[in-house]
């Protein structure tokens, strides 16, 4: 096998990374997949598992819908990684975004069911509050954080907040906020050197303050479930660190609402300490993608499908 566990990691995406197909040849070929997925579907009470395999797409991207989707699929592929290599501890596992919650659980920190309930709950949260406040989010290319942060707080007012929500990696970083200000920033951006503005397809402007208006429900959904101390050293997104307890895991997904996803960070602190693999658990290689743009001496598998596995032996 070609994973060195002492310098491996797993990785989990978030949005963006779902496809109409995901995971059916994964169940198809290994029962513990097909048990994840039915797993998920007794537990939300739908065929989450017949909306990813057979659409409609505008179903599987309503992100009530793509959220469980997305974390199920991951943890179905964890568990088969684990299932075929039961001996193989990696040195640990990373999520962005949404797939925190993913690598929380493969990490121990939530079970199955804890896990997908949060995440059902996340997705109906946000998408009550892009819902309430509407907001927007687009992709800036080519410009620093600290020149950006600066954009952003010119673009911004009381009443029409926009900031960075995503270091993806160096030249491409996410903002987020009321659509008037993000517009407004993208403007300014471009006037500051950016090689590109891209509004992104969404009405949800996640990582913002526009998630107020949830943050109090979010936080007692957190409150509610069980969490435990991770047994895989896991990094959190808020602050781009370890978290160690149940305590600091509870408290970097509820503030992840609002905040920064620091994946440039995340990875930079990663391959610091001699981490050179990632493997992403997801059906895309988005992340990896991302990671190589951070550190191009890194190497990289996605794991999403039979044939994924099939490459790895």
């Amino acid at each position: 096998m070609k994973l060195d566990p002492k310098t491996t990691f797993f990785v989990f995406p978030g949005q963006g990374s779902q496809i109409v197909g995901m995971g059916r040849e994964l169940a198809t070929r290994y029962p513990i997949a097909q048990q994840t997925f039915e797993e998920a579907d007794a537990i939300l009470g739908y065929k989450l598992s017949k909306l990813m395999w057979e659409g409609p797409v505008d179903g599987l991207n309503d992100t009530i819908n793509t959220q469980p989707a997305l974390f199920a699929h991951s943890i179905a592929v964890f568990r088969v990684f684990s299932h075929i290599y039961p001996i193989f501890r990696p040195a640990g596992v990373a999520g962005h975004s949404l797939g925190e919650l993913s690598a929380l659980t493969a990490s121990g920190a939530l079970t199955f069911e804890a896990g997908l309930r949060l995440v059902r709950k996340r997705g109906e949260l946000m998408k009550r509050a892009g819902e309430r406040n509407p907001g927007s989010m687009a992709a800036i290319l080519n410009l620093d954080i600290p020149t950006l942060e600066k954009v952003c707080a010119d673009a911004s007012s009381d009443l029409e907040p926009v900031q960075v929500a995503n270091d993806n990696c160096p030249g491409q970083i996410v903002i987020s906020g009321s659509k008037a200000a993000v517009e407004r920033a993208m403007a300014g951006a471009k006037t500051a050197g950016a090689k590109r503005a891209i509004p992104l397809a969404v009405s949800i402007a996640a990582h913002s303050n526009l998630m107020a208006s949830i943050q109090d429900e979010w936080n007692d959904a957190v409150s509610a479930s069980k969490i435990n101390t991770p047994n895989l050293r896991i990094i959190g997104n808020v602050n781009a660190d370890v978290l160690h307890s149940a305590m600091e895991v509870s408290s970097d997904i509820q503030a992840q609402m609002q905040s920064r996803v620091r994946w440039t960070e995340t990875i930079q602190l990663l391959t610091k300490e001699g981490i050179n693999t990632f493997v992403e658990g997801g059906p895309g290689n988005v992340l990896l993608g991302l990671i190589r743009r951070i550190n191009p001496s890194i190497s990289g598998y996605v794991l999403g499908n039979p044939a994924d596995f099939d490459a790895l032996e």
